[in-house]
């Protein structure tokens, strides 16, 4: 059984109890299956298209590289090293992408990692190689450094809002956030931040949106978009409804995945989901807070969770609107739909990180090295099999056993029976289609009218069945005496 904490309205958090549904439900059939996409990967930390029309499939490996796989090859090639500036190892390493929104015009794009010298995370931007589109130029603008006290929760996603400005998650940077920093207005840790990449603004190569809850006299730093995050290691943006979800990674006892809003503020360090933890008593019932979308304990193996994406493709592999995330301790695969939790996949993969492709399909990244595709399963299709064939009177159905020599062989069916019949099938005796009907069971049973010479003299009925695809099935012989 899957138990599950899910506070379906999102109430403010102010010390009163939270409206919680504790949901047991028994795990689905698999609606969806995992298609591999590629294997022997090194580290895979993250996947996503360009948004540029090329459906190219951009894959981030941990110690510093980026892959590009064009459509139609089954090998990758090498887009962007920068193995000698990453350091990696634990938590850190090459941690972010995300490519413009006028990429396909100016060749601009983003990633995040933790620098070799100090640690400390580095928001860098790069260009694409004028003189080819499928490999990058190493030039590198840092636009922000985020100093780190640990080698723990640096976060480092990166994704566009349809407000064409960068989001950019940062964890707390150290265990238990001792210096409060997730609450902190003064430091970028613990944060959702917002920044303008296309306004540059003094001595910043960026400059902070104006609607930013602290911008300007408002006491904070000016990039926090929400705070009070332990690590938000992987978030989405919905590219219908523009809602960032987040999956904020838990320290003990549960994981939450929110819905951040603008100035919100979603309890880290003294809230982990919708518990206090009893690291500042008096925050946890005196501060307003947002409680998470769902939340979910360490049970069961659970540890983890990783973010996913609300699913908006075409290809119809899950429901439209529907959230998807993993856990990565169990590499389970849930799915949020309509206030509903289901687990689709219970897979062997530790799952870091999802993905999404320029037509809103899915991928699944799993840090041993492998990328798959979110696919819709499709059922088993039996086998077409004939099983046994019987010629009877058509009139009154008295089977001939043995078969015999009829003058007048018209009066005669031959009923087959079998597997995989599909409507329209057709019945072949020694080559020969002959009207076919469905019998009581279509699926299992074919009715077949014999002409008039086919049992007229001594010799074998070949019997066959053909579906309207064109598939054939097995041969099957009568002996007529």
């Amino acid at each position: 059984m899957l138990s599950l904490l899910c506070s379906i309205n999102r109430p403010a958090h102010a010390g009163s109890s939270l409206s919680i549904i504790n949901q047991d439900t028994t795990p689905p059939t698999p609606q969806i299956d995992l298609e591999l996409v590629q294997a022997g990967l090194d580290q895979p930390l993250y996947i996503t298209g360009a948004g540029d029309g090329s459906h190219r499939l951009f894959i981030v490996e941990r110690t510093g590289r980026i892959k590009v796989l064009l459509p139609g090859a089954s090998v990758p090639t090498l887009f962007l090293d920068i193995t000698d500036r990453v350091g990696s190892g634990g938590e850190r390493g090459m941690l972010g992408l995300a490519f413009h929104p006028q990429y396909k015009e100016n060749g601009r794009f983003f990633i995040a990692y933790s620098s070799s010298t100090d640690g400390a995370t580095v928001v860098a931007e790069y260009h694409v190689s004028p003189a080819d589109a499928n490999v990058a130029a190493t030039a590198e603008q840092q636009i922000l450094v985020i100093p780190q006290p640990s080698d723990i929760h640096h976060s480092g996603m990166l994704a566009f809002g349809p407000d064409h400005f960068l989001y950019i998650s940062s964890g707390d940077g150290e265990y238990l956030d001792p210096t409060n920093s997730a609450q902190s207005l003064d430091s970028l840790r613990g944060k959702i931040l917002r920044i303008d990449i296309d306004q540059a603004e003094g001595e910043n190569l960026y400059s902070s949106p104006a609607t930013n809850p602290f911008f300007g006299i408002t006491p904070g730093r000016d990039e926090i978009y929400a705070l009070g995050f332990r690590n938000p290691w992987r978030f989405s943006i919905d590219r219908e409804t523009g809602e960032l979800y987040a999956g904020d990674v838990g320290q003990d006892l549960r994981e939450e995945v929110d819905v951040v809003t603008l100035g919100g503020n979603y309890g880290w360090h003294f809230i982990e989901g919708t518990r206090c933890t009893g690291l500042d008593p008096d925050a946890c019932t005196t501060v307003k807070t947002i409680a998470p979308l769902i939340e979910y304990e360490h049970t069961d193996g659970r540890c983890a969770v990783t973010g996913g994406y609300v699913y908006r493709g075409g290809a119809s592999s899950l429901p439209v609107g529907a959230y998807v995330f993993a856990d990565f301790c169990t590499g389970e695969i849930f799915l949020w739909n309509a206030g509903t939790l289901e687990r689709l996949l219970d897979t062997d993969l530790q799952i870091d990180s999802f993905g999404e492709d320029d037509d809103g399909e899915i991928y699944v990244v799993g840090l041993g090295g492998t990328v798959h595709r979110l696919v819709r399963s499709l059922p088993a299709v039996p086998r077409l099999n004939i099983d046994a064939v019987q010629v009877r009177k058509r009139f009154g159905g008295k089977a001939l056993q043995p078969v015999t020599v009829k003058a007048n062989g018209k009066k005669y069916d031959v009923a087959v029976e079998g597997t995989g019949f599909a409507a329209g099938a057709t019945v072949l005796v020694n080559g020969r289609a002959l009207q076919t009907t469905a019998g009581l069971s279509p699926d299992t049973e074919l009715i077949a009218r014999l002409r008039g010479q086919m049992l007229a003299q001594p010799g074998s009925l070949i019997v066959e069945v053909i579906n309207p695809d064109g598939s054939h099935s097995n041969s099957f012989t009568i002996q007529i005496q």
